[in-house]
């Protein structure tokens, strides 16, 4: 129920191998810019891609949240990732419910 709260449960959801709880976390239409350089549109394909990555049972670890900013129902999270990544950021939308999901991620920041 709180923007930050998507990073917890995003890491919970890779870890169990969940695609399909990972994209639960994205609006119908988000889009993710991931894989580097690229864009994968729609909660569809981000299911599909994460299907893809986490058959490998990668390990994510929790990164300490950076400071939110909310704007009535959007908001910036972010992190500051401990693979040297750059930044990570999101942008969410609280849902009717209360609850939050992405609607933009930019889980890499890479230097040109």
């Amino acid at each position: 129920m709180r923007p930050e709260d998507i990073t917890r449960l995003f890491v919970e959801r890779s870890n169990a191998g969940d695609a399909e709880g990972v994209a639960a976390l994205y609006e119908e239409d988000a889009v993710m810019a991931f894989p580097p350089g690229s864009q994968t549109v729609g909660r569809a394909a981000i299911q599909a891609l994460w299907e893809k990555v986490l058959v490998n049972r990668p390990h994510f670890e929790l990164e300490e949240p950076l400071p939110t900013l909310i704007s009535g129902d959007i908001a910036l999270t972010s992190t500051p990732p401990k693979d040297g990544a750059g930044a990570r950021a999101q942008v969410v939308r609280r849902q009717p419910d209360g609850s939050w999901l992405r609607v933009l991620d930019q889980p890499e920041f890479i230097r040109p």
